[in-house]
C-alpha cells in the first residue's frame, strides 16, 4: 500500500456543482458498489482502487473497474496530481448528485429507467440507514459535546405539494449555509445530515 496522503489530500476534492441525473447517467450510476464508492469519494477525498476496496471491503479487482465505468459516464476523473506509474488515484467530479424531475423517471417509458430509478433510492435509503446504525452503536465513544450536538427526530404536518417543495427547497439552503462556516475549525469533523420526507395515507 502506498503512504498515507497528507490531510489536505484527505478533503473531498470536487468543486463542481451538484449533477443532475439524465435517464443515462442513472442507468450507469445505479449499480450499489458504484454508488458506494462515489459516496466514499466524495465523503474522504481522493483514493486509489485498492484504498477503495479496503474501505468498502470489496476486492480491488471490482473497485478498479467500477472507477473506471464511473469515469466513462463523468462521475470520477483521474486525479493526475497524485500517484505513480504503479498507481492511479481517482477522485469524484461533482460535490453530490440529485435526481431532479423524479416524475420523468416513474414514467419513462424504458423500464431498466424506472428499475434504475428504484435501485438507486434503496440504495441510498439503505446506505442511511446503516450509517445511523453506526452512529447508535458508537454514540458511547464519542465526547460528551458530540453526543448533545447529535438529534434524531421526526415531524408529521399536513401541507400541500406546493407548500412540501418549498419546506424541503429551505432545509437545502440552510444545510448548504453551514458548508463552509467552520473552515479552520480543528474541532470540526464530518457531519452527517439525513433528509427525508414524504405524504403518508390516512389519518
Amino acid at each position: 500500500m502506498p503512504d498515507d496522503p497528507s490531510p489536505d489530500s484527505r478533503r473531498p476534492g470536487p468543486q463542481h456543482p451538484v449533477r443532475t441525473l439524465d435517464p443515462r447517467s442513472l442507468r450507469a450510476l445505479a449499480h450499489p458498489l458504484r454508488i458506494r464508492i462515489l459516496g466514499a469519494l466524495r465523503e474522504y477525498g481522493p483514493a486509489t482502487a485498492s484504498r477503495l476496496a479496503d474501505r468498502l471491503g470489496e476486492s480491488s479487482g471490482a473497485t478498479s473497474y467500477h472507477l473506471r465505468q464511473l469515469a466513462a459516464y463523468g462521475f470520477t476523473e483521474e486525479d493526475t496530481g497524485r500517484g505513480t506509474a504503479r498507481e492511479r488515484w481517482w477522485k469524484a467530479v461533482h460535490r453530490g448528485t440529485q435526481v431532479g424531475d423524479v416524475e420523468q423517471f416513474l414514467r419513462h417509458p424504458d423500464p431498466e429507467v424506472r428499475g434504475a430509478l428504484g435501485l438507486l433510492l434503496h440504495e441510498v435509503a439503505t446506505i442511511h440507514a446503516r450509517e445511523l446504525d453506526t452512529w447508535l452503536g458508537t454514540v458511547h465513544e464519542w465526547p460528551e459535546e458530540w453526543q448533545r450536538a447529535s438529534e434524531l427526530s421526526d415531524f408529521s404536518l399536513r401541507l400541500p405539494p406546493e407548500l412540501a417543495r418549498e419546506l424541503n427547497e429551505r432545509l437545502h439552503e440552510l444545510v448548504e449555509s453551514y458548508r463552509d462556516r467552520a473552515a479552520g475549525d480543528e474541532r470540526a469533523e464530518r457531519f452527517r445530515v439525513h433528509l427525508h420526507s414524504f405524504p403518508r395515507a390516512g389519518d
